[in-house]
């Protein structure tokens, strides 16, 4: 009995070392997709990268404008990311836009398949980051705003900003 108390006091030691070794860097954001759509749901996925663009990764030169993913074949791309050649690369470097195979599991990708195809919904990088020493995006389910909506929290947002401004002077 105090042999399996042992290990498991052991596991548990090893598993909190291992979560503080896989600490989160951000390499980039996508802070326009929150602008222009609605979030129903994220996602983690690995990234199949190829010679240098690990490096250029880790030099933070990479952007995720205008970027989506699509559903091929029972496999996720990533399309039009882009990711600046490596300046020592030399001639193994990339093409920077080129497509990029995300991994996630199968069962993720069939419950994705269905939602994008039958209710007509988009899949969107939100961020790109470092999750220990493996590259990662988090992707999002999402549904495009209006242009209604969008000026709607516009106007939202400049109005609470007007209300803590008039609290602020009020408080002096």
């Amino acid at each position: 009995m105090q042999k399996k108390d042992k290990n498991s006091k052991a596991r548990k030691a090893d598993k909190i070392s291992k979560e503080l070794k896989e600490e989160i860097k951000i390499i980039a954001t996508n802070r326009k997709a929150r602008h222009e759509y609605y979030i129903i749901e994220t996602y983690e996925a690995g990234m199949v990268l190829r010679g240098t663009e690990v490096k250029a990764l880790r030099e933070g030169k990479a952007n995720l404008k205008d970027s989506y993913a699509r559903i091929d074949n029972e496999e996720v791309v990533l399309l039009n990311m882009h990711i600046s050649p490596y300046e020592k690369g030399n001639r193994y470097n990339q093409d920077p836009t080129r497509p990029r195979k995300l991994l996630m599991h199968r069962s993720q990708i069939r419950r994705l398949v269905g939602r994008v195809v039958e209710k007509g919904l988009t899949l969107i990088p939100l961020r790109l980051y470092f999750k220990g020493s493996y590259a990662k995006v988090e992707l999002a389910l999402a549904v495009g705003k209006k242009l209604y909506d969008r000026r709607k929290a516009i106007a939202e947002r400049e109005a609470n900003r007007d209300l803590r401004r008039a609290l602020k002077e009020r408080n002096k």
